[in-house]
């Protein structure tokens, strides 16, 4: 079968490999220079379903009322006059409640990990190297407070079987020498040893070297303008550099999905939010922290990859800008320079700011639309470097006409408010 996959990041390419695997001809269209260059460009770097939670919660709503008049809000809105960022907000803000909380973040924890599993297969499969760093994540607090609420609210991922040590911050040090400095400042934290972390777009990048040579066209610098339809089917995208024909279409194309589904008749229900990302080259490697991690009362993801460090924070729900400035990272630079003084050169930063493709819940959008031959796997949201590879199998087992290994609660068009 000719399979179009529109989108050249985590979810566009670890599609292809999928498909390609399962013996069917395939192209990759996207826009950009390279593949994984903008959503995955320089994102966290943390495989986390010992990270799971769902963002909408009990406590959200009130976050992002004061985030109106402070900055210092790890989820912050920014109301714009675009109505699609309202429809949004409203049903994100159903899902806000204990109830929902708790579903949401145990379908995205089955989800995760088994992804995580077909990551480990993809990289048994290819071979290659992408900074990966295994032996688990440390998810710290900084009062006794918001320590033993999340010793609580773990117990729904525990639940799920995800393994979670407890640690004091003696135990913290002990167990990653790299956080020593910021020994005084942690009250505890919670530590899953299957967690890992890697680089996604080193990851993405070769994958697409592995497609190519598995017989995959990947057309970059490629961008779509719409479709050609004959019936209820698609027969081609079209691109500025002609249509290209093919059986079945996949839309995995992140924020920009909606815009394209609209052209196809149906809505999907992905707003972007932003996040912010500085790469640090590593002052003494020896100093960097062994393992990633997350300053949780802050919301500050840090990752080591090979002699860089990796820190991300924030969650901004406004516009599809991706526009920043230096003073937008002068709050989660001081953070981090706070606890790790020793570790990086913060005198190098490489700013970036990339913009996630969130669902309401949290979960992706994974099936066969009303158009009978275009498929989705789009919505990943903060999680795709983690649920990218599971989605892909997801897709692949679904065009095969198989049932996946996991069920489809929460992720299938069929069922969600997609009109």
């Amino acid at each position: 079968m000719r399979i179009v996959i529109l989108g050249a990041g985590l979810a566009g390419i670890t599609s292809a490999w999928e498909c390609l695997r399962d013996g069917h001809q395939v192209t990759v269209l996207d826009r950009a220079e390279a593949p994984a260059d903008f959503t995955s460009r320089a994102n966290a770097g943390l495989i986390a379903p010992g990270h799971a939670f769902a963002w909408a919660s009990p406590s959200v709503p009130r976050i992002m009322l004061r985030s109106l008049w402070r900055n210092d809000q790890a989820i912050r809105f920014r109301p714009s006059a675009n109505p699609r960022q309202w429809r949004w907000l409203m049903q994100f803000l159903r899902q806000c409640t204990a109830q929902r909380a708790r579903v949401n973040t145990l379908r995205k924890t089955r989800l995760c990990q088994y992804s995580q599993s077909r990551l480990h297969t993809v990289a048994e499969e290819t071979d290659f190297h992408y900074d990966r760093n295994t032996g688990g994540l440390i998810y710290f607090y900084r009062s006794d407070r918001s320590f033993e609420a999340a010793a609580i609210k773990s117990e729904i991922l525990s639940s799920a079987g995800v393994k979670i040590e407890i640690l004091n911050r003696q135990q913290v040090v002990e167990r990653d020498p790299g956080l020593a400095d910021a020994q005084n400042a942690i009250a505890g934290a919670l530590f899953v040893p299957t967690d890992e972390s890697g680089d996604a777009r080193t990851f993405t990048n070769t994958l697409a070297e592995r497609c190519r040579e598995r017989g995959a066209e990947v057309r970059m610098q490629t961008e779509i303008t719409g479709f050609s339809k004959k019936g209820g089917h698609v027969t081609a995208v079209n691109t500025n550099r002609g249509p290209v024909s093919g059986d079945l279409f996949v839309v995995a194309l992140g924020v920009f999905s909606p815009m394209l589904s609209r052209q196809l008749g149906f809505s999907l229900p992905i707003y972007p939010v932003k996040g912010y990302s500085v790469t640090l080259p590593a002052a003494d490697p020896e100093l960097l922290p062994r393992f990633g991690g997350v300053d949780e009362d802050n919301l500050l993801a840090y990752c080591p990859m090979g002699n860089r460090l990796r820190v991300t924070a924030t969650a901004e729900i406004g516009s599809y800008s991706t526009r920043h400035q230096p003073r937008d990272f002068r709050v989660m630079l001081q953070k981090t320079q706070d606890l790790m003084p020793r570790a990086a050169q913060y005198s190098k930063p490489d700013y970036w700011a990339g913009l996630r493709p969130m669902t309401p819940t949290g979960l992706p959008i994974i099936g066969r639309t009303h158009r009978s031959n275009v498929w989705l796997n789009t919505g990943h949201g903060h999680m795709g470097w983690t649920m990218s590879c599971g989605s892909a199998r997801i897709l692949a087992d679904l065009i095969a006409g198989q049932n996946p290994q996991i069920p489809l609660d929460g992720m299938d068009p069929a069922t969600m408010r997609i009109m």
